[in-house]
Parts: C-alpha cells; sequence; structure tokens
C-alpha cells in the first residue's frame, strides 16, 4: 500500500482494513531482463527522484521486487481563491495539494508500473511500452458488454468521436468503421481472466484499456498482486486478439520519445531534405476541419519567414524548411504556424496558430507495416490494414460511373475544363456559382462544378502536385452534401441558381438520394487507381463514401485522361 504522510494529521481514528483490491492505472515499461534497482530508478524522471518532500526506495516486500516513489506537492494558494473572494466578500485561502504514488514491480517478463493520484507524471515516457492496454483489452473483453469507446478518423478530418453505454453493449454497436480508425481507448467487462477481484466468480471484472495503460482493480496483498500480473501476462501472450476485436490492433500510435518514434523523425527529417513529397499530403487538423472550406487564405509562420497564401499544400511547406541543416527541418514545422482566413486580407480569422506540422501527412513504408505521420504524431499500420483499404478501393474505383467526363486537354485550367464537360446535353456550368447564406462566411460555398443531366453533383479536381487537392476535393464533396442535406436556405439558394440557369432541369429538388461523382485528374493523366492513389488518400476517399452513403447518397469515382492528342 503506498501512502502518504499528512502534513496537518487528524485526530486519531480506527485503521481502516485495506481492501483487497484497489483500481489501478498500470503501466507495462520498456526494460533489460531482467533489471535491477538502479534501471527502475533510471525509470522515473530525475526532478521526482531528489524532490523536497518525495521519497525513493527499492522495495523488498514478500514476492515483490520494485521501486516506490511517494510525495506531495503544495504549489500554494488556489487560482481561483482571489476571485471567490471577490464575489463574496469574504476572505478565501485554500491551498491545492497533489498526491503522487508510483510502484515499479518487476516480474520475470516485464516491470510494471502502478500509479495512484498524478503518480503518472513520474514515469519517464520514452519508457512506457505503447499500445499495452489496448492489446490486453482487445485479448480478454467480453464483446457483448463493452461501455466506451474512443476513437480518431485518420483521415484529412482528424475527428475524435467518444461513445458511451453504462449497461455495456455490443461492439458492433458503437459503429467502428474497419478501416482508418484509431481506437485509443475501449472499455468493458472481461471474462475468463482469474483476477483477486473476480475470485468469488459473482462479478465481472471492469477494464479500461488504452495507448498507454490499463485501469482495473489489482490485488492488496503482495501475492495477490503478482498472481493478477502473471494473469495479464498470460492474456497479453495470446497470439492473436479476439475475432470481434481484430481490426482495432492494426493501427497503434506510437509514443513520441521512443526510439522508433525517434528513428521515423529523423527518416521524415531527411525527406524534408531531399524536398520528396510523393509519400506526403496535406492533412487538415481537426480544429480547422469545420471551417476549412471557407479559407481564403492562409498565413504561415516559419521561423522569421512569413508568407500570405490563397491556397496552402505540401510543396510550400516542404520548400520552406528544406534547406535547414539536417535534425532541424522537422523541429521548424513543428515550431511554425498557420492559421487560416475567411477572405484573402488575412482580417476575418478562422483558426488560432495551428503547428504546421499538424498540417502534414507522410507515409513511410517498411517491409511488414507501414509507419504515418500524422497530426503532429506517429503511427504504425500493419499490413492487413492496408490490404483492406486496398480492397475497398479497388471495388469503389470498379463501380461504373452514370457520368461521361471527357479527357482534360493540356493546358486548360479547372474552369476551362468544367466549362468543357457542361457543353454537354443536360449539363450546367457551376464552377464559382458559389451560394451566400449568413452561415456561409466568406466567399460562400461551392455546391459543385458541375450539375449532371439526372442531377448529379459533379466535382472536378486537378491533382497533379500531390494529394492535397484530393483531401480539399473530398472535403468540398461532405461539405456540400451536408448543406443541401441541412441548411434550408443555402438549398433553397442553389435551387434558384437551378431555376435560373436550367430551367426544368430533371434534378431532385429535396437531394434526398443525390449522387455525387467525384472527377480526378492524376499527373500525366495516369489512370486511378489503388496503385496511385497516397494511402491517406485512399482513406479519406473510404470515409467520404461512408459519410456521403450515411446522407442518402451514392459516390462515383472517374478518373480523367488526358487528352489523346496530347
Amino acid at each position: 500500500m503506498i501512502a502518504v504522510a499528512n502534513q496537518n494529521p487528524a485526530p486519531a481514528q480506527t485503521t481502516k482494513k485495506t481492501p483487497a483490491t484497489r483500481k489501478t492505472s498500470l503501466y507495462r515499461l520498456r526494460s533489460t531482463s531482467p533489471p535491477d534497482p538502479e534501471e527502475l530508478r533510471d525509470m522515473v524522471l530525475p526532478r521526482y527522484l531528489d524532490r523536497d518532500g518525495f521519497h525513493a526506495t527499492p522495495v523488498e516486500h514478500g514476492p515483490v521486487r520494485g521501486f516506490l516513489v511517494t510525495g506531495t506537492t503544495v504549489p500554494g494558494p488556489a487560482d481561483w481563491c482571489s476571485a471567490l473572494a471577490a464575489l463574496s466578500g469574504e476572505p478565501v485561502v485554500e491551498e491545492n495539494r497533489t498526491a503522487f504514488g508510483l510502484l515499479l514491480v518487476r516480474t520475470h517478463k516485464a516491470v510494471y508500473a502502478l500509479t495512484y493520484g498524478m503518480g503518472h507524471l513520474m514515469i519517464d515516457p520514452a519508457r512506457i511500452d505503447p499500445g499495452f492496454g489496448i492489446e490486453f483489452a482487445v485479448r480478454c473483453l467480453d464483446e457483448e458488454r463493452i461501455t466506451k469507446v474512443r476513437r480518431q478518423v485518420m483521415d484529412a478530418r482528424g475527428r475524435t468521436d467518444e461513445n458511451s453505454a453504462a449497461s455495456g453493449e455490443h461492439i458492433r454497436g458503437f459503429g467502428i468503421e474497419e478501416f482508418g480508425e484509431i481506437v485509443s481507448q475501449i472499455a468493458g467487462k472481461i471474462s475468463g481472466v482469474p483476477l483477486t477481484f473476480t475470485r468469488d466468480r459473482t462479478r465481472a471484472a471492469h477494464v479500461t484499456g488504452t495507448d498507454r495503460s490499463v485501469k482495473l482493480h489489482l490485488g492488496s496483498d503482495p501475492s495477490d498482486l503478482l498472481a493478477d500480473l502473471r494473469s495479464i501476462e498470460e492474456v497479453c501472450a495470446r497470439p492473436n486478439p479476439l475475432p470481434e476485436f481484430e481490426f482495432i490492433t492494426q493501427v497503434r500510435p506510437l509514443a513520441p520519445k521512443t526510439e522508433q518514434a525517434q528513428y521515423l523523425d529523423e527518416r521524415l527529417d531527411s525527406l524534408l531534405g531531399a524536398g520528396d513529397v510523393s509519400r506526403m499530403a496535406l492533412a487538415i487538423p481537426t480544429e480547422c476541419r469545420d471551417r476549412f472550406e471557407f479559407a481564403e487564405s492562409f498565413k504561415v509562420k516559419l521561423g522569421r519567414r512569413g508568407e500570405l497564401l490563397t491556397e496552402l499544400d505540401v510543396s510550400f511547406l516542404v520548400d520552406s524548411v528544406k534547406d535547414r541543416t539536417q535534425g532541424k527541418r522537422l523541429h521548424a514545422l513543428r515550431e511554425g504556424r498557420v492559421e487560416m482566413f475567411a477572405d484573402t486580407a488575412a482580417k476575418d480569422r478562422l483558426s488560432r496558430k495551428v503547428p504546421a506540422d499538424q498540417w502534414l501527412t507522410v507515409e513511410i513504408p517498411a517491409e511488414a507495416v507501414h509507419y504515418f505521420y500524422w497530426q503532429g504524431r506517429w503511427y504504425e499500420v500493419g499490413a492487413e490494414y492496408l490490404t483492406t483499404i486496398r480492397r475497398r478501393v479497388t471495388e469503389l474505383l470498379a463501380q461504373p460511373s452514370t457520368v461521361p467526363l471527357p479527357p482534360w486537354p493540356s493546358g486548360k485550367d479547372e474552369t476551362g475544363y468544367n466549362e468543357l464537360v457542361a457543353e454537354q446535353d443536360g449539363y450546367v456550368f457551376f464552377d464559382k456559382k458559389n451560394v451566400h447564406t449568413g452561415r456561409l462566411r466568406g466567399g460562400g460555398l461551392e455546391i459543385c462544378d458541375v450539375l449532371g443531366p439526372q442531377g448529379q453533383l459533379i466535382h472536378v479536381k486537378k491533382a497533379i502536385k500531390g494529394s492535397a487537392p484530393l483531401n480539399h476535393l473530398f472535403a468540398q464533396a461532405r461539405v456540400s452534401m451536408e448543406t443541401l442535406r441541412h441548411d434550408t436556405e443555402a438549398r433553397s439558394k442553389f435551387i434558384e441558381k437551378i431555376e435560373d440557369l436550367a430551367p426544368g432541369h430533371p434534378v431532385d429538388r429535396s437531394f434526398a438520394t443525390p449522387t455525387v461523382v467525384l472527377g480526378i485528374l492524376l499527373k500525366d493523366g495516369v489512370p486511378l487507381t489503388v496503385d496511385s492513389l497516397f494511402a491517406f488518400a485512399q482513406v479519406s476517399l473510404l470515409h467520404t463514401a461512408t459519410a456521403l452513403q450515411g446522407m442518402g447518397a451514392k459516390l462515383e469515382v472517374v478518373s480523367i485522361s488526358r487528352d489523346p492528342r496530347t
């Protein structure tokens, strides 16, 4: 048991019996095997070992061998005292007290950290074994009794979702996609794992697994604790997750200070120096996603260099840092900032200053897995995950289109090409004919580039410089469909434009089940295939298809070729 001394002891009370178990956050740490007491000490951040009010000591208690650190900080008066005193007219003088408890325990297989209070802050982050919590949870959770799932969509949107079910429900009820989603937390009941908490067999244990830790009841007796750790190790040693959870393990985040993450940082820094953008794309940070479509300009600050751009692309970010010395390029992006504005004069701000590296997505292939830099963090992606994505994209691209799009003549810009498409019978030119409402700030919203003969909403993009234009295209398709479905004023104004430009057009004015067409021209007019699309563009495309399907729309993807004469 870990105790923190009370500097203001209360009157003596009857000693309470220690409960048989206590809910604890458990981390697995990287170490040599078996670690000695000095190495255990090295797993703690040095500033806590010699800090006033903290106590650190080796532990040999029954079968437990480890290292204990406890302490309490008293940073001074709470920062709300003056505000509360001003409101009440009474003096308010209260202090914050923060207790830290950390016990490192060795087994024959690993070192574990049991944390209490704010004890997790004392662990050296580089020592934490990433993925441990998810690894354990997906091998023993009851798929019928999941209580919480937190996940991130791994595409240009960067959305984070969290769903809870107090009484528990089947994992499928949480609507997790089999591709492109990172489950960073999953909680529920476990069965078939012998723990001190379940010894009487009358109750199920509840666990929460994250990408760093497991929270569960562990035994308070040394022998019970080691028995619980052996049970956890037995679960983690199972070769595969349970079938219902297998997809979750295909994508896992890497802790920033691990050796693998630092090695990947070096690889990315070298790619930046080479100016190689073939496996890079623009990623829209989570906090910028909702307003990105309304951005008319971007203010980029990298070191002393500041630029105002009407369009942000990955080549600009790379070119801005590639001439810096080795090891300084990625750092420059992490220190740099990007702001979005709704006007070209950079007066109407749409976002805060977001770190520039969070606008960058990078793929680094390896033999068995791939690594991705996304939203400022590295992720490891398994081969089965990539196979699933490729299969789904191949199926989507193979679907026939109701809209024939002509070859794209060399020398024509997007507006010129859209005019060419609109020359066909039944087509209507809508490029830059934006819809303006009070909600649609700045330049308004372009519902589509061309309206097809059966009301198809056609969006066209030339993507010859990486995947950034594709991310913009996918976002435009989603936002325009959301606007038509949920913004009555915008839908009415779009219908007015249709009546003005093409009276009697057969488009369904309700837009209940429209067809959205994405016409894409790749560099040199190469065919649009699973091999010619950057991996994250594939993820974004699949999520776009899912999002549109959820709004009642069908997605068609058309590969645009170059003019045969060129």
